[in-house]
């Protein structure tokens, strides 16, 4: 692989790579029925989906599952794109107040403006904030503008509906704003003016691939395990018992929402506390 990122070291890459692996945290340890059961599911979805989608107990588990890991993992992603810029020359990843921040002594020109220093707000996607969140980054703007005049404020979005470096115009109780020194810029934009590089972006996505599989196939043993929490319902499914193996596993999921609700105690083993009958259900399958 050659390396052909003259903004970044192919060290520093890494390590990020693998920072943001990591980042994942509890995610990559296994799921339990206890763990998938944290925030209690939604059984009666759960029935539907694996009907109308044709799906097996399984699949339904598993993408249950998926979903999970995934929307904590959206965070992890996050921090991949804002910390990405501790390697850049002239950024700055403060602990607070903003994402990131570039200084350039030789000035920055957007948008016929010439400033020193851009102040960013980072989202991962353009439609992730409602307009309460995006009119309280709107302000935020505004007053930095109003301390500092010679900077601008970006609001950088990894997924944006386009590449774009535009004046950001918005509402702000109720009345349309835009200021020129304001802007909505696509993540492409922001690291070909740091970096220089106009491709900068598209060659950071190139190589990306690679280096989290040499990554993962290096320590891919210690980072990921085996999920069991289908096999502990499956387990609590024969408990249940019935002709139909599919009713019982039906009532092993509902018992994972419902098992104080009226009617379901008859249904249940002696032990339906999650935590307990995670240890229960692994008892069942050593047996």
């Amino acid at each position: 692989m050659k390396w052909n990122l003259n903004f970044i070291s192919e060290q520093n890459f890494e390590t990020h790579v693998c920072q943001t692996i990591l980042k994942y945290g509890e995610n990559l340890e296994p799921f339990d029925l206890e763990k998938l059961n944290k925030n209690i599911i939604d059984p009666i979805k759960m029935v539907f989906d694996k009907s109308v989608y044709k799906m097996s107990w399984e699949e339904i588990i598993k993408s249950e599952i998926f979903r999970q890991r995934d929307k904590s993992n959206n965070n992890s992603i996050g921090y991949f794109h804002q910390n990405f810029f501790n390697y850049i020359k002239g950024c700055e990843v403060p602990n607070e107040g903003w994402d990131v921040i570039f200084r350039n002594p030789h000035k920055i020109k957007i948008d016929g403006e010439t400033v020193s220093t851009i102040y960013v707000e980072m989202k991962n996607k353009h439609n992730t904030m409602n307009s309460a969140a995006l009119q309280k980054i709107y302000i935020k703007m505004q007053n930095q503008l109003l301390s500092d005049d010679d900077c601008v404020c970006f609001l950088v979005e990894a997924i944006a509906k386009r590449s774009q470096n535009i004046k950001w115009q918005t509402s702000v109780d109720g009345k349309k704003v835009g200021h020129k020194k304001i802007r909505r810029v696509s993540i492409d934009k922001f690291f070909e003016i740091v970096t220089g590089d106009e491709n900068a972006f598209f060659k950071i996505c190139k190589i990306l691939p690679e280096t989290i599989q040499n990554i993962i196939e290096r320590n891919g043993e210690t980072l990921i395990k085996s999920d069991t929490a289908f096999s502990e319902l499956a387990a609590i499914s024969k408990i249940i018992g019935g002709n139909d193996k599919n009713s019982s596993f039906a009532a092993a999921t509902l018992m994972l929402g419902f098992s104080s609700y009226n009617g379901f105690k008859t249904l249940r083993p002696t032990k339906f506390d999650t935590a307990e009958l995670s240890e229960y259900a692994n008892g069942i399958l050593k047996m």
